[in-house]
């Protein structure tokens, strides 16, 4: 029976598949498969050699079960993959595998194919995530709302200005995926200390060859494995993705909650023993999982320093947190990609929000209105400072203390105060950024 949740709970079939067990030994056979063609290319032994190799280094004759069997008298599993391959070549070939390269120059190879097809799901997830912030975006760029700042209300401003801030925000982590394929897509043949000295003088050609084939790029330099920086990184990336998600579905949580009840996600679960409760549960569940995204970035900057040309105290943390990192990265992101497409807004509980306390979000605009008709700013904040509080003490709107107030009245007309008392004509720039953020990321498609 299973143990870990990802096996049954939180994962999508596609990036599970990546980083199962018969995925993994592909890889390390597709390695091993273009290790031969660089043999055989640079003449080593002949092309019928290789030819089979290429043939045999297929899942449907390595057998994950037969691998298993024979790691438990060799307890190496890499080493039980040459001698199943070794098994099912004919003739000679079976000879010629895995010629001069060490366990890494396979495993670390097979970890870069891997995670290219990994960050390519990644990619897609963000740029559909990316998708329907931009169509909320577009949808609620005049719908205005309060904002709040330290948990209390702020100023007025639009739903589309949260959303266009969310998708800027994961625009960026497009182009921080770009970026790290270049150091991450990288595979190495160089031998039991990155000397190379097992492939005599076709090292360089040889590792070329073989990348070639496999369509990545060179290590320039290695010892016995490809150095960690690059993976810490990777798990970098993916906390910081995750942080994000965190980021939207707590602000999601937050505005679900019975004194806001400003939006709704499209499925909420029931408590077990109060009928009247409906729960954000499919955000909090990406709160959740964003925690343990994030904690595995220690443990793959600690592989970092490894000591002298290596350790294997990297391997076994990798089994578990590169997998783990991108499943449940690709799971949150799915998840809260289908949040946001079936997001329902109250609009009633939206417009009473903005009235709650009594127009006094409406301070700022009067204060700035009041230094336009000559009064010095500290004078003007000062004044709305004294009627502000005596607002909220006496729970009565602004407008009535401030025509009541003997120096606010003889400063402010009723009909100025109606106007600059309005949320929804004091909102600066917000439909123009949102609409220069949508311009701006629908070129991305």
């Amino acid at each position: 029976m299973p143990v870990h949740p990802i096996e049954f709970r939180y994962r999508y079939p596609e990036m599970y598949s990546i980083f199962t067990e018969e995925s993994k030994l592909q890889n390390w056979l597709d390695v091993e498969a273009a290790l031969a063609y660089a043999h055989s290319t640079l003449g080593t032994f002949p092309k019928s050699i290789a030819d089979e190799i290429q043939k045999k280094a297929k899942i449907n004759y390595v057998k994950v079960e037969r691998v298993k069997e024979i790691e438990e008298e060799t307890k190496h599993d890499l080493l039980a993959m040459v001698y199943a391959l070794q098994e099912v070549c004919e003739k000679d070939a079976g000879g010629y595998i895995h010629l001069g390269a060490t366990s890494y120059d396979i495993e670390d190879t097979a970890l870069a194919l891997q995670i290219r097809k990994a960050i390519n799901l990644i990619e897609t997830d963000l740029k559909n995530l990316l998708k329907e912030l931009i169509i909320k975006a577009e949808a609620h760029r005049t719908t205005v709302c309060i904002g709040r700042t330290h948990g209390q209300h702020a100023l007025p401003m639009t739903y589309g200005m949260k959303f266009a801030l969310w998708a800027s925000e994961i625009s960026r982590h497009l182009d921080r995926l770009d970026e790290i394929r270049k150091r991450i897509l990288v595979g190495k043949m160089s031998g039991a200390i990155g000397t190379m000295a097992s492939f005599g003088s076709k090292g360089f050609e040889i590792q070329r060859l073989t990348m070639d084939k496999l369509g990545l790029e060179p290590a320039l330099i290695s010892n016995q494995i490809i150095q960690r920086d690059r993976h810490a990184e990777l798990q970098c990336l993916l906390a910081i993705i995750a942080g994000s998600l965190d980021k939207l579905s707590r602000e999601l949580r937050n505005l679900q909650r019975t004194e806001i009840a400003e939006v709704s996600e499209p499925v909420r679960s029931p408590s077990s023993t109060m009928p009247q409760k409906l729960n954000p549960s499919n955000t909090e569940r990406i709160c959740g999982l964003a925690r343990i995204i994030r904690g595995s970035v220690n443990a793959s900057l600690e592989s970092i320093a490894l000591e002298h040309e290596r350790d294997i105290s990297n391997s076994s943390l990798e089994r578990i947190n590169i997998p783990e990192g991108f499943i449940l990265t690709d799971y949150i992101l799915r998840q809260l990609t289908n949040i946001i497409k079936g997001l329902t807004f109250d609009n009633e509980n939206i417009s009473k929000n903005l009235e709650m306390t009594l127009g006094l979000i409406l301070t700022e605009r009067i204060m700035i209105e009041l230094t336009n008709k000559g009064i010095g700013r500290q004078e003007a904040h000062e004044l709305m400072r004294r009627l502000a509080l005596k607002s909220w003490k006496e729970k009565r709107p602004l407008k009535e203390i401030m025509q009541q107030d003997e120096e606010a009245s003889k400063i402010i007309t009723t009909q100025e105060l109606e106007k600059w008392l309005n949320p929804n004509t004091y909102i600066g720039t917000s439909v123009e950024q949102v609409d220069n953020v949508v311009s701006y990321l629908k070129k991305r498609f």
